[in-house]
């Protein structure tokens, strides 16, 4: 395995080792011990998954209280993955991320506690597995403005995106509870 820093401290870039042969392949995408050893010290209580089509556009979700980290991994198509710095007392606070993440190359985006997370999926029945450092909360859960100018993310849409009446009623940066 792999890990990588991105242009925001603690959000991390792995790399599996794929090990191919004419039966399909194998990839070990989490192993407490070996992570710990390399510095990603987390444990992981909830697994989600999710189905998209082409140009939905999920995020940017966090939780205010019970922030969760996420390891995001595709696990069919292909998705730009969105993670915003909310924490008030960092340097980068109000920046954001962008990587592509897909099926076929196989590389995990870690996200820690603190940020806002959302992707936008590039290809019809993309899905997306996110491994979970806390329980999900609703009654803390906060939603970003996907599209808010003071962010400066720039989405490659082809039309309008799909998305949940939860997005859209999403809240820009400068009125979103953040973290200290």
């Amino acid at each position: 395995m792999q890990i990588a820093d991105t242009s925001l401290p603690g959000v991390l870039m792995l790399t599996p080792r794929v090990f191919r042969d004419e039966r399909g392949l194998f990839l070990e995408s989490w192993q407490r011990d070996k992570f710990a050893a390399l510095g990603l010290d987390v444990e992981f209580v909830q697994v989600n998954f999710s189905q998209s089509r082409r140009g939905t556009l999920r995020g940017l979700h966090y939780q205010i209280q019970q922030p969760q980290g996420k390891l995001i991994h595709v696990t069919q198509g292909r998705i730009l993955d969105v993670a915003v710095d909310l924490r008030r007392s960092s340097p980068c606070f109000g920046q954001h991320v962008m990587v592509e993440l897909d099926a076929s190359a196989h590389r995990m985006l870690y996200v820690p506690p603190g940020f806002a997370h959302g992707f936008l999926a590039l290809e019809e029945n993309t899905g997306v597995t996110y491994r979970c450092t806390d329980f999900y909360a609703p009654q803390h859960e906060r939603t970003l403005l996907w599209n808010d100018p003071a962010l400066g993310i720039n989405w490659p849409l082809g039309g309008e995106p799909l998305l949940s009446p939860k997005d859209v009623a999403g809240v820009p940066l400068a009125q979103a509870d953040c973290f200290a």
